[in-house]
């Protein structure tokens, strides 16, 4: 097990060692902090009257007063925002499950299945992470068009379920650290290689499993482009579309596009925070030994 290097420091460098990290964090929390501030400010307090000593983007105009919730419910009137809401869950919930399962089954098969030709796919497999998607956008977008998906969910749903290479690659390290010991005994006892992929590879590769799932959710989540190529219904756009619309539409309420951004800003905040151990764990025990 790997020890936590600040258990060796002393209380006053452990003290300084996270009061730098804090002052390091903080031209990354302004942003944020500005976002949540103007999302409960009134028109007057994000634009100061001419003349005035304090500066909209200033530091004494960080904290609202008064503090105006109002704008919330307002930018809930002014956008479906559930309809963007239960668009992106479902797309979010069959990418997560459609990438991490596909992208497993064939991780399996570079790490433990022994055929000609493996490392030569496997190389090709890490070439296609090279590729900008710019080559293909043309393509895929006429190919689907032929097919009729445009319009639809499909060409967002589709491509996850046949693996994503970086996800592969994660999954390939990590199933190489397992114990060969574990899948040799179970196939003595007349084990198929999917039962052993199934009940014991999947059940250790929690860490792994869990880290490609929040990759990929915040893929989904944060998608913009692919919504914006395929779909042509305001029914079916997913948030981050939906708030492109909303600041195309209604750029003026700077308050309410706040408040918006704020709501969709706060799901993949408490997600990483709640999912930040397991994140850790699959990414520190990737590629290594033991």
């Amino acid at each position: 097990m790997n020890e936590n290097p600040l258990t060796r420091l002393s209380p006053a460098q452990r003290i300084l060692t996270h009061a730098v990290l804090l002052l390091l964090a903080i031209p990354f929390l302004l942003p944020l902090a500005w976002m949540i501030s103007t999302s409960l400010k009134g028109d007057a307090q994000i634009f100061p009257r001419e003349g005035s000593s304090v500066s909209p983007v200033s530091l004494a105009n960080l904290i609202p007063s008064p503090v105006q919730f109002e704008n919330y419910p307002a930018a809930l009137k002014t956008v479906p925002f559930a309809v963007y809401l239960q668009n992106t869950l479902l797309l979010c919930l069959l990418n997560v499950i459609g990438a991490v399962g596909s992208s497993a089954v064939v991780a399996y098969g570079f790490a433990r299945i022994r055929f000609k030709g493996r490392e030569v796919l496997f190389v090709l497999l890490l070439a296609t992470m090279a590729l900008p998607g710019q080559v293909t956008m043309i393509p895929t977008f006429a190919l689907y068009t032929k097919l009729g998906w445009y319009g639809s969910f499909l060409p967002l749903i589709v491509p996850a379920f046949f693996g994503a290479p970086f996800f592969i690659f994660l999954m390939r390290q990590f199933f190489m650290t397992l114990p060969e010991e574990l899948a040799e005994a179970a196939r003595i006892e007349g084990a198929s290689e999917w039962d052993i992929f199934w009940r014991i590879i999947l059940p250790l590769s929690k860490p792994v499993l869990a880290t490609c799932a929040l990759f990929q959710f915040l893929g989904t989540w944060n998608d913009f482009f692919t919504p914006l190529l395929y779909l042509n219904d305001p029914s079916r756009y997913t948030l981050a579309y939906g708030l492109q619309q909303f600041m195309s539409s209604y750029g003026g309420k700077y308050a309410q596009l706040m408040a918006a951004a704020t709501m969709f800003t706060a799901p993949i905040i408490i997600l990483f925070f709640l999912a930040q151990k397991t994140f850790i764990q699959g990414i520190a025990t990737t590629g290594t030994k033991g």
